[in-house]
Parts: C-alpha cells; structure tokens; sequence
C-alpha cells in the first residue's frame, strides 16, 4: 500500500470519527472555503447535500440561512455582507442563535494559526428550556417568597408585640414595625446593626447576659424598664428563643417583648391583697403579742407607783429595763407589720436570707397556735439573695399559713435554709441555670396532698379550701416571685406524709467584711458616742413626744432647744446662730412638713447638720421619684443607739465640711 492510500485511510478513519461526534463541525481555510466537515453539521443545521464538498465558500453557507430566515427579516445582501466581514478578522467567537424553528444553536469557532478557522455546532435547544423553566422557577418562587415576606411583614407589623430575630454578633436580621419603632429605628434601618447600636449601652449591658444564654441553646424570659420620651416609665417582658439546627448549632434568636406594665400594675394589686390576707392573720397573734408587752409595761409602772421615795438604784433599774425591752418590741413589730402590709416597688437588693427569716419569725411567733410548733433554722449568715426582701416575706408568709391549715389538729413547721450546687441536669428539671442556689424549704407534717393537686398547686386561682376561705393566689404568686427572682418553686408531698415547698434562688456568698457592712449600725453594747454641749434644734408638734425626746437628747450630752411647729422651727435656726443641728419630724400640722422645713434650714444655713424622723412605715412616699432624700431619718419610737449615731455622723459630717 502506497503513501496516499494510507493518508486517504487516516483521512476516512478521521472522517468517520468526526461523524459520530454529536455536535457539528466545520473547518474553514484562510479563504473561507470548506475544508472539512462533519455528518452532524448537515444534520443539526439542514444544509443543502450539493454544498458538502471541500471548496464551497462560506458565503454559500451564509446565503441559505438569509434566504430561508435565519437571520430575520431585512436586507440579505447586507446580512451575507457583515457576516463575511467579521468571519475575514479569524477572531475567537461565541454566540448563540435562535433559529425559526425555535431550536437554539451555540456556534463556537477558533481561529487556526495559517489563517481560516474551525467551528463546532452545538444543540443547546433543550438545556436552554430547562434553564429558562429554571429561571421561571426561580422567579415565581421569588415573588411567592416576596409575597410571603409581605405577608409576613403585614402579619408582624400589626400583631400588638415586640418582634425581631437576631444573628449571631448580636446583629438584626430582621425587626416588625413595632419593634424597629421602638428603638428610634425603621425596619430598614435596623437591619444590620448590633445589639449595642440599637438598645443603647444601658439597656443591652441589663440584657446582654440573657441574650448570650439564649445564643447557648436555652429559651429565655425576662423583665426591663424603660423611660418614654413623655415621661412615663413601661415594663417589658420578653422572651427569647433560640433558633436551632438539628445537629444543636445556634443560627440566631427569636425575640418576642410584650408591654407588661399594666400587667405589673394587677400583679402588684394581686400582692398588695396577698399582703392585706396574710396581714388579717397576722393581726391575731400581734394582738396578743402587744397584749403582753403591755401587761408588762403596765404592771411595771403599777409596781413604780407604789414605791416611796426611797428605791434604790438597782430596784429601779430592774423596773425600767423591762419596760425599755418591751417598748422596742411593740417598735420593731409594728414597723416590720407596717412595712410588709404596705409592702414597696419591686426593689431587688442583695440580702442575707437569715435577715428575712429572721423577720419572717417574728412575725409569725405569735401567729401560730401554740398546737404548731415553729423552727426556724437560719444559722448559715453567708447565704445572700438578689431579692425584694418584701416579696420574699411575703411568700414565705403564705406558705406558712398554708402549712397551718393543713394541719388542723396542730403539727409542726420548719423553715430551713441550705446552699445547694445545682448541675445541668437538677437544674434542667428546674427550669434554671445551673450554678449555685440558697434553698429556702417550708415543710409541715400535715395533710399532705395527691398527686393532681400537687401538680395544679402553682396554678392562679386553684384551691382546695372552701369557698371564701381562700383566693387560690398565695402559691400562684409564690412561684411568680421565685420566677422574677430567676429562681423555681417545687413542690414534695403525699397523703399523710405532709408537705415541702422549696424556693431556689440565685445565691450570693457573703465574707466577713459583707456581712459587717450589712449589719453596721447594729447596738452591740459599745458605749454610744456623746456630744460636747452643741445645740440641737427639736422640732415635734407633740409635747409629751417632744419632752421625752427632749430628755434622750440631753442624756447624750447635747443642749436641747424645742419648736412646737415648722413655722417656730423656721425662725428659730434662722435666729440662732448657735444652733449646730436640727432634728424633725415629717408629718405636722400646718403648710410646711418637716421635708420641706429641712430643704429650706439647708438652703439658709447649710452648716446646719439635719435628720428626720417619723412614726409612719411610708414616709418614702414623700419623694415619688424614689429619690434619696438628702437626711437620715429616725424612726418613732427613737432608739437611743439610732439616735446618739445619727447626731454624731450628722454633726462630723458639717464638721469636716467646715474644716
């Protein structure tokens, strides 16, 4: 076999390849005349078969197509024209056409190095109309998903709520109307910005510990304040939830906020009728607690009466020292009973949980019948709570009595306190965060109680008293206040094996030098501090009130000058330049309290070193700001201890300021 047999082999072996390819093909010299080609080219674009042979121009080529409508209607001369002229410049191309058939043609042609180039054919009809039906696709689900976000956008922005999600940062991702509103913001506007920008640095350092407990995984709920433009101050509840994968990952929160504050405002009623209910039964016991306190008072000025002239030191002593007792009791006892029936805003504060148990035993003592026997165990000084001490003994109050009345034949009630570490697992079964709690547990050996009133126990208005004998709120409003302290409430009972209720608070831990803090001021038999003659200035409008105190004062080493009115008092410590302090009661007859006396000496003379006192548990009210006031203030009947400290602290104060 020769030379040329075997290149016209290679040649048809080559040709027979090109013909099985699916897409056409076509190679074209520096003249623009056929050189080769494919079967599929004829096939996919319909050529005439006389124009298959090597040395047909391309022009031939281009003149089918413009006569039979390939490229639109219009000049055909200039069509084959343009055409050629642009195929002459052997230019990479790509470009794809729609023929009158609607089959779509993606012409991809390479030029070669000698001149001419090769072109492939490529039916692109079908992968075209899937995209293009993709395309649909996407753009009906686009305005469905438009839709459904307008939708959504009408739904949120008219729901009466707070509502926004947050990505992790914390970043808006999203705001309804209300909520962007809110914060000075548009719904536009807040997406985007963080946590900070949008609450403000107070705010957002109040919640940012509930936020990053929610981006952890744990549904969140809590309570914040925030003062209107106009003045008024709102309380907000909001929930916060996280938004989760399954495999546990944190995409973002859910942020729901309702506005609280009427709400808050019927809590507090509801407390308030707590408080009076619980005051009612407290009224009993007192009464026979104040019954023996005066039998000693009386009994002691009885004995006083009837003894002549020659008593001695100790005989008289042994007559007063149990009067002075008695008279500080029946103090202590009405203002705690004044101050846990008035009870007071919401105010949380660290406190040591004895303190509270210690008041809540007092109260209490004299309460119970002498068929229940009281313990309390309020040893372990170190344990503090964030609380409301009100509420707190409030609470506790309720569950006392409730103990009482479970157990009519008499029993006994312990009121324990414990500190507890609680792990993931306790304090899931809770509803708390883990970490360490004081556990305060009221338990009797009473009664007891079923299951399906154990389980319903916490529920608002649910009791198994009879009718008018019971609000069904006492343990409602128990939980609700271990709630806002982020605490629990859980019940331990059975039928005739009694009843336990725990209240798990967030503990504090206490050392020594906390704990004097908090109990600086208490008399511990040190001797009290006495003045050097200064002149003290006392305002009382009551005459037998204002001798007596008269009398306390000089007994500390102080000159003593009475006003019987504001007006009086007025004059004189305007007159008198030797009058270093002024001591006042609030409440008096007349257009001026003694606040508004105090403000006024202060302004005239502010050397003058100032105190108040009062016999009412509500003076704060006097200030509806919840402002300090500016001065101490004593309270009726005045402890010797109270009084001699609060002189000297006052007077070495404007000392000092002299100095």
């Amino acid at each position: 076999m020769n030379d040329t047999s075997t290149s016209q082999s290679q040649i048809d072996l080559l040709q027979a390849a090109l013909d099985h390819v699916n897409q056409g093909f076509s190679v074209f010299d520096q003249d623009l005349k056929l050189l080769a080609w494919n079967r599929g080219l004829w096939e996919m674009l319909d050529f005439p078969q006389t124009l298959a042979k090597r040395g047909t121009h391309l022009e031939e080529f281009l003149r089918v197509n413009a006569e039979r409508g390939e490229y639109g209607l219009g000049d055909i001369e200039g069509k084959i024209k343009r055409r050629l002229e642009r195929a002459k410049l052997f230019e990479p191309h790509y470009f794809e056409r729609v023929r009158p058939n609607g089959q779509v043609i993606a012409v991809s042609g390479t030029p070669l190095p000698q001149g001419g180039f090769v072109t492939t054919y490529s039916d692109v009809t079908e992968s075209r109309r899937k995209q293009e039906k993709l395309e649909r696709t996407v753009e009906e689900r686009t305005r469905a998903l438009r839709q459904s976000e307008d939708w959504l956008r009408l739904v949120t922005d008219n729901i009466p709520a707070l509502i926004a999600y947050m990505a992790p940062g914390p970043v808006y991702r999203f705001a309804n109307r209300r909520y962007a509103e809110w914060f000075g913001q548009s719904v536009t506007s807040i997406v985007g910005k963080s946590g900070a920008e949008v609450l403000g640095s107070q705010l957002f350092g109040e919640i940012s510990d509930h936020i990053e407990h929610a981006f952890r995984g744990n549904a969140v709920s809590y309570e914040y304040q925030r003062e209107l433009p106009d003045g008024r101050t709102v309380s907000m509840r909001s929930t916060v939830i996280p938004d989760m994968t399954v495999d546990g990952r944190t995409l973002g929160v859910f942020v729901l906020s309702l506005d609280a504050t009427e709400q808050k405002r019927s809590e507090a009623t509801l407390m308030q009728s707590q408080r009076m209910d619980a005051v009612g039964k407290l009224t009993g016991g007192l009464a026979h607690d104040f019954n023996n306190l005066l039998t000693i008072l009386m009994g002691n000025l009885l004995g006083l009466s009837r003894l002549d002239g020659t008593i001695g030191a100790e005989a008289l002593k042994s007559r007063i020292s149990p009067m002075l007792k008695a008279t500080q009791r029946g103090s202590d006892l009405t203002q705690r009973l004044l101050a846990f029936s008035r009870g007071r805003p919401v105010d949380p504060k660290v406190i040591p949980v004895t303190s509270v148990l210690e008041n809540v035993e007092t109260l209490l003592r004299g309460s119970l019948s002498s068929a229940i026997d009281l313990k309390v165990g309020a040893a372990a000084r170190h344990i503090a709570v964030r609380i409301d001490p009100t509420q707190m003994e409030t609470a506790l109050i309720n569950l006392a009595f409730n103990s009482r009345d479970a157990m009519p034949s008499g029993g006994t009630i312990e009121i324990q306190l414990e500190e507890v570490d609680l792990d993931g697992r306790s304090a899931a079964e809770l509803g708390v965060t883990p970490g360490r709690f004081a556990r305060v547990a009221v338990a009797d050996n009473g009664i007891g109680m079923n299951d399906e009133t154990r389980l319903r126990v916490f529920e608002p208005f649910f009791t198994t008293k009879t009718f008018g004998t019971g609000s069904g709120l006492g343990l409602s409003m128990v939980y609700g206040f271990a709630r806002q302290s982020r605490g629990a409430a859980h019940v331990t009972s059975a039928l005739g094996k009694g009843t336990e209720i725990a209240l798990y608070l967030p503990s504090v831990t206490l050392n020594n030098s906390d704990l004097a803090a908090l109990g600086a001021g208490n008399d511990d038999g040190a001797p009290l501090p006495h003045g050097d003659g200064e002149l003290v200035l006392l305002v009382e409008d009551n005459a037998d009130v204002a001798k007596v105190l008269a009398e306390q004062i000089k007994d500390l080493g102080y000159t003593v000058l009475v006003a019987e009115s504001a007006a009086d008092g007025l004059a004189l410590a305007s007159d008198l330049g030797e009058v270093r302090a002024v001591i006042t009661d609030i409440v008096m007859p007349g257009q001026i309290n003694g606040l508004a006396l105090a403000r006024q000496i202060a302004r005239n003379r502010p050397n003058i070193a100032i105190a108040l006192m009062t016999g009412y548990a509500d003076w704060g009210n006097l200030q509806p700001d919840g402002q300090d006031i500016g001065f101490p203030v004593l309270t009726k009947p005045v402890r010797n201890d109270r009084l001699a400290h609060t002189l000297s602290e006052i007077l070495r104060k404007k000392t000092g300021a002299r100095d």
